[in-house]
């Protein structure tokens, strides 16, 4: 039998692959990825930081029991901790300055990806927080675990680093743990139902234009 979560992925396979399979993918894996491309989708990805954490606050909030809310809260811990180093040292690596690091122009795809979360937050809804986290955790996971099936031949600590963040054995307990959690709380409302098939599927087209604006000046 199909999963919820499994039936929601196929609904955008399209995306999701177009997405998982981006030339910014093959290039992060190959190592060739240029440095100003590579800065331009990490100072927009790090705009998210605000909304992400209020998001597994949200999450935390609305879980249905004490085991769910300390798996965010060790997730959070784990976002606080690793990969806010990991910005800090690639703009470092990067050249990035202070004002691209704190209050940089956004581009649309940012914003709107931005919205998507806040949206999510902004209805206490706990099925539509899980489903716009599970998009965000699940499709870095897809691209970043091509490393294991690819040759990857990234050295730099900059492109070996945002990989690694997104792959292993841990990493994906949490991914598969936020498709349990999705599955055990399909909505009975089909209004309900609808709005977190909706987020999911704008969450999955806010993936996929993040990919293209690295590439846009």
């Amino acid at each position: 039998m199909t999963s919820w979560s499994q039936s929601l992925r196929e609904s955008v396979r399209d995306e999701w692959t177009a997405a998982t399979q981006h030339r910014f993918v093959d290039e992060l894996l190959a190592g060739t990825v240029a440095d100003d491309v590579l800065a331009r989708y990490l100072v927009q990805d790090y705009q998210f930081c605000d909304a992400f954490v209020a998001l597994l606050g949200q999450a935390c909030a609305t879980a249905p029991d004490l085991p769910s809310r300390l798996r965010y809260a060790r997730q959070l811990g784990v976002f606080a901790g690793d990969e806010d180093t990991y910005f800090a040292d690639s703009f470092d690596a990067l050249g990035v300055g202070e004002q691209d690091r704190t209050a940089p122009q956004l581009t649309e795809a940012t914003r709107a990806f931005d919205r998507v979360m806040r949206d999510a937050n902004d209805s206490r809804s706990y099925a539509q927080v899980v489903a716009v986290l599970l998009v965000a955790e699940w499709l870095d996971r897809d691209w970043a675990e091509r490393a294991d099936d690819e040759p990857m031949t990234a050295t730099r600590p900059e492109h070996v680093g945002w990989v690694d963040l997104h792959r292993g054995r841990d990493f994906r307990g949490w991914v598969e743990w936020l498709r349990a959690e999705l599955d055990d709380d399909v909505p009975e409302d089909e209004a309900e139902r609808a709005a977190v098939e909706a987020a999911f599927r704008r969450a999955v087209s806010c993936e996929l234009a993040f990919f293209e604006a690295a590439y846009q000046r």
